[in-house]
């Protein structure tokens, strides 16, 4: 069994106030959720205005999958207009 975690550090540039940047973060994470079959959550900076911190997850059994399905979903966040992915790192257990 393999395991592929993706941590993203997000900027939410148009958000003006908490209810601004959950609505975007909820937004992107069920689209995250729905379209790549991924366990997501925000997992950071959860009462700052501007930035995100979302944790993604993907379990299989082939290594090259799960790294493919975090990097398709890094750049849907990437194509995102909504935030920008300032950084992230991605690791495989």
């Amino acid at each position: 069994m393999v395991i592929a975690v993706c941590t993203l550090e997000l900027l939410v540039p148009h958000s003006h106030s908490l209810k601004d940047k959950r609505q975007v973060v909820k937004s992107l994470v069920e689209s995250l959720r729905q379209r790549f079959n991924l366990s997501v959550a925000e997992v950071d900076h959860l009462d700052a205005w501007g930035r995100a911190g979302i944790g993604m997850a993907c379990v299989s059994n082939d290594s090259a999958f799960a790294s493919q399905v975090l990097n398709r979903a890094v750049g849907f966040v990437e194509s995102n207009p909504r935030v920008v992915l300032q950084d992230y790192q991605m690791e495989t257990l």
